[in-house]
């Protein structure tokens, strides 16, 4: 694909991606490409419409039409299993007769695909940019397959003039460049994330009851490690394949596990999704500028209750995101996200919030996470040791924990500036990464045609 891409006059390069990015979904969901083709195809027209109108009835009808058909769907995908499951739950507790209902099978990357639709119909709305005249650039924003299914989260304002134009960001350097953080973010998946998560794996799918402190500790830890290689891998190889086709995603993760406060955490998790959340329902809400610090706490829990359940469908998603709205309601009254001193511990402080965090974001139930996290705060709990705390398995994590800090040292600095700055640099310097970024590319090969399938975590979102 990569090689017809290069060769293909630059007026065919568009409509070649879109077939390829058509191919690539139907691959992984063959019954649902129907439904984000025909949903895309109806946005097209009711945006451009409302572009034209001048009529603020009809403006705001078209808009709310739109919204309806996008978030019903994902309603209806994503979480109508949950409200019947509870609903069920609720009247078999008062002894009635429970729905019949069949289970829905999610499409895959439709959380994703959704919130840059409706980027598209609120930027169109506010004026922010006019929408798109040609009916398949508008599809590739939305199919582009390097982000479809997991993201970053794009909005259409800062992409829609590559999509029109990037003749100036086809070029030797944006390729290189793309090749280099591809290739990271392979390693990053192949080679970190699936060995810790084996650990991960057999600790939040084993009976808590025997699991001691240590096991508990280990396990959320490698989970930590594990979503952090795999969901920033996963967007260093999106920037980096858009990157080969002269496209500029924006950054998703900015070495987060170095924050020293909440708020500061999620500036650099997600950013794209953070950014979405911000613009399109925090700042609508009233965000800071309100007068009243009780509704400022409500916007804050608010969307972060909003943000667990994009995750998912799961009470556990949503007691994480009402967890992480209380820290940062704590840090709102305290200021503590503002104070500069003691700097090792609020990082060490931080660090534990989110690992905490992520126990009750992986596990299955919130009984399974309360138990894990008793284990963990209660010291020096036995259970039974297992084997596969190995040599092997703590080489994986030191090399884990190394790259989750390792900016906090001056070199690590300027060798992160070195493979994830875009800049032009010297031909010794491409020639170095080149070498590297082969080796680790043919390693992470090696290591996927050896071990068993295993998905990007966020393809479940």
């Amino acid at each position: 694909m990569l090689l017809l891409y290069i060769i293909l006059p630059y007026k065919y390069k568009n409509t070649f991606l879109l077939l390829v990015s058509v191919f690539f979904y139907s691959w992984g969901a063959p019954r649902f490409i129907f439904v984000i083709l025909l949903t895309t195809t109806i946005d097209f027209y009711i945006v451009g419409r409302m572009a034209k109108s001048s009529n603020l009835r009809l403006r705001n009808t078209l808009l709310i039409s739109s919204l309806f058909l996008n978030f019903g769907l994902l309603f209806y995908f994503k979480y109508c299993n949950f409200f019947i499951e509870n609903v069920n739950f609720l009247l078999g507790n008062f002894g009635a007769g429970e729905i019949t209902w069949m289970k829905v099978v999610l499409p895959i990357g439709i959380s994703f695909y959704t919130f840059e639709s409706v980027t598209y119909m609120i930027d169109v709305y506010r004026k922010e940019h006019k929408p798109l005249d040609n009916f398949l650039n508008y599809q590739l924003y939305i199919l582009l397959f390097p982000k479809l299914i997991a993201g970053p989260i794009i909005r259409y304002k800062e992409i829609a003039e590559q999509i029109t134009d990037r003749t100036s960001q086809i070029n030797l350097d944006n390729f290189l460049y793309g090749f280099y953080r591809f290739s990271l973010g392979l390693a990053k998946k192949v080679i970190l994330a699936n060995n810790v998560g084996v650990v991960a794996d057999y600790v939040f799918n084993a009976n808590v009851s025997t699991l001691s402190t240590l096991d508990c500790w280990m396990g959320a830890l490698c989970y930590t490690f594990q979503i952090y290689f795999d969901f920033s891998g996963y967007s260093d190889m999106a920037i980096g394949l858009g990157r080969m086709f002269g496209f500029i995603f924006p950054e998703n993760f900015e070495n987060p596990y170095i924050s020293k406060s909440v708020t500061e955490f999620w500036k650099r998790w997600h950013i794209t999704l953070s950014n979405w959340m911000r613009n399109y329902i925090y700042i609508p809400l009233g965000g800071n500028r309100v007068k009243k610090s009780s509704r400022l706490y409500f916007n804050l829990w608010f969307v972060f209750i909003l943000s667990g359940f994009w995750h998912g469908a799961s009470w556990t998603f949503i007691v994480w995101g009402a967890y992480y709205g209380f820290w940062l309601i704590i840090e709102r009254i305290t200021k503590y996200y503002q104070i500069k001193f003691f700097k090792f511990i609020s990082l060490v402080t931080t660090f534990v919030i989110v690992v905490i965090g992520w126990v009750i974001f992986r596990a299955e139930s919130l009984q399974i996470a309360g138990k894990i996290i008793s284990h963990m705060v209660i010291p020096f709990k036995s259970g039974i040791s297992h084997p596969i705390y190995q040599k092997q398995f703590m080489a994986y994590l030191i090399i884990c924990s190394l790259f989750s800090f390792f900016v906090l040292l001056p070199f690590g600095k300027a060798l992160q500036k070195v493979f994830y700055s875009p800049i032009v640099k010297p031909a010794s310097i491409h020639i170095s990464l080149l070498i590297i970024s082969f080796a680790v590319f043919l390693l992470s090969m090696a290591m996927i045609t050896t071990t068993n399938y295993n998905p990007f975590i966020y393809f479940r979102f």
